[in-house]
């Protein structure tokens, strides 16, 4: 099980030469900009994607293959992706992240559905959101 909003190690990446291929989507084009040059100031950090709801960011997980999907909670064909169908295309060889400004009990448990690695609140992403990939990139590479 996931261990949400577990602190996240900030110190420097020993291969920094390794890009990070990343997904971003959100259902809102002012969002997906702000975290662009949020991702794109970090030069291991490559965006391959940008999607505006599950369905695109599916169809784009399985031609892009990146390391990591950072996706909004909830987007406009949420009800139509249920998360078990999220779960088995999105996190098969990639980490979910998971953010939304609803930080609840119940949002927990639907990031934990989605398989998300962890879940990040919108309001904190200035400082959250770097960590928590390079964390995951650790993770990744102890693993291999």
């Amino acid at each position: 099980m996931p261990k949400f909003d577990a602190p996240v190690s900030s110190s420097a990446l020993q291969n920094g030469d390794i890009s990070i291929k990343v997904i971003l989507a959100d259902d809102s084009a002012i969002v997906r900009r702000g975290i662009r040059q949020l991702l794109t100031a970090h030069r291991e950090i490559e965006i391959v994607g940008e999607s505006a709801n599950f369905a695109q960011t599916i169809q784009m997980k399985r031609a892009l293959n990146p390391h990591v999907v950072l996706m909004d909670l909830h987007m406009p064909d949420e009800k139509n992706a249920p998360p078990q169908e999220v779960r088995s295309h999105l996190s098969h060889g990639s980490q979910v992240l998971v953010m939304s400004v609803w930080i609840d009990e119940g949002n927990r448990e639907l990031a934990e559905s989605l398989g998300a690695a962890a879940f990040l609140d919108k309001m904190n992403l200035a400082y959250a959101l770097i960590p928590a990939i390079m964390q995951l990139k650790r993770v990744r590479s102890a693993a291999a």
